[in-house]
């Protein structure tokens, strides 16, 4: 079994926030004919289903966001998945809008959430899925930043990245991880390609 944890936070007002696009991810991968109803159970919200042959529960941590770890922490012990079959789907401000990375381990650019699972396990070694959502431009208006909603011009690029993380989400289940970034990259291409000025804060392209 993997587990793929998605950070955010639970209430309905920061449902929408750049902080939440953790969530936001999962939300459209349990949509996935495979995947069960979500359910109440260790602190968490769950989904399970398969995805090529690989048993999968999704899990959105009820714990707010910067205490994730723990709620992380004990799914892991009760469905005995070990940390190299825990991947975390978070907001990443040091990457530009519409941008994906994955990380295997290393250090966690200052992310609570990533801190708060390396604490609960003594360890970094957990694959991280690292979805850009922009930076404000001053360290001093991060933490607004990140709980403010995206806005209507960057409704487009969001929409068609869940949908990419979606069609590749097969590769990171079969542990195809550089195959899923690659191919996620493409279709971003593609579609900045095509809408070349939908990431200007000034154009909203949500209706082309």
């Amino acid at each position: 079994m993997k587990l793929f944890v998605g950070l955010g936070n639970p209430d309905s007002k920061f449902l929408r926030n750049r902080h939440n696009v953790g969530f936001m991810a999962l939300d459209r991968v349990a949509k996935i004919s495979s995947f069960g109803p979500w359910r109440n159970r260790c602190c968490s919200l769950l989904a399970t289903g398969d995805l090529s042959g690989e048993r999968i529960l999704l899990a959105k941590p009820q714990t707010y966001y910067n205490s994730s770890g723990s709620s992380v922490y004990r799914l892991a012990h009760y469905f005995k998945v070990s940390l190299s079959d825990i991947i975390v789907f978070h907001d990443e401000i040091d990457l530009p809008l519409g941008k994906l990375r994955v990380k295997r381990s290393g250090g966690l650019a200052g992310n609570k959430g990533l801190k708060s699972i390396q604490e609960q396990f003594c360890s970094t070694d957990f694959t991280r899925v690292r979805i850009g959502v922009g930076h404000p431009g001053e360290k001093s208006k991060v933490a607004s930043f990140v709980l403010h909603d995206f806005k209507k011009s960057e409704t487009a690029w969001l929409s068609v990245l869940l949908d990419a993380v979606v069609d590749s989400i097969d590769r990171i289940a079969v542990g195809q991880i550089d195959r899923f970034q690659s191919d996620v990259a493409e279709s971003m291409s593609l579609f900045h390609s095509r809408n070349a000025n939908c990431l200007s804060p000034d154009k909203d392209c949500t209706s082309t």
